[in-house]
């Protein structure tokens, strides 16, 4: 995997969010399997709850291309503050990715800190526990 580039990738993403009412710009990179590098960015909605995540539109953008695990994924945001993926955005990541996933968090300058999966949604429930 090429860390550098998937955090360069959201780092990229994050300047297509449409933020008009947080003016908080997040954008998310998800490499599957193919090495392919899938892009989203937060889209912000009048009727707050109706939005979607950077992380969420990345997935949407793997699955739609027929990828079903996620490798890496890397979420950028602005501020001094770390900008990891919120709780729904976990259990979204969840569906895709093993607990050894690792989860890059940067900003506009790059990697800020490095997780695992398991680091930021610790004994998850996911599919293993359907079957």
């Amino acid at each position: 995997m090429d860390a550098d580039s998937t955090v360069a990738a959201a780092i990229a993403a994050r300047a297509a969010a449409y933020a008009p009412y947080s003016g908080f710009h997040v954008g998310a990179a998800v490499r599957g399997e193919s090495g392919t590098v899938y892009l989203g960015c937060n889209v912000e909605n009048a009727a707050y709850p109706e939005g979607v995540c950077a992380e969420a539109a990345a997935i949407a953008a793997l699955v739609m291309a027929g990828e079903r695990r996620i490798t890496e994924i890397a979420v950028a945001g602005g501020g001094d503050q770390l900008c990891t993926p919120c709780g729904g955005c976990r259990q979204k990541i969840r569906e895709f990715a093993a607990d050894s996933v690792p989860i890059l968090v940067c900003g506009p300058d790059g990697l800020r800190r490095r997780f695992t999966l398991a680091d930021l949604l610790p004994a998850s429930f996911g599919p293993h526990n359907l079957t």
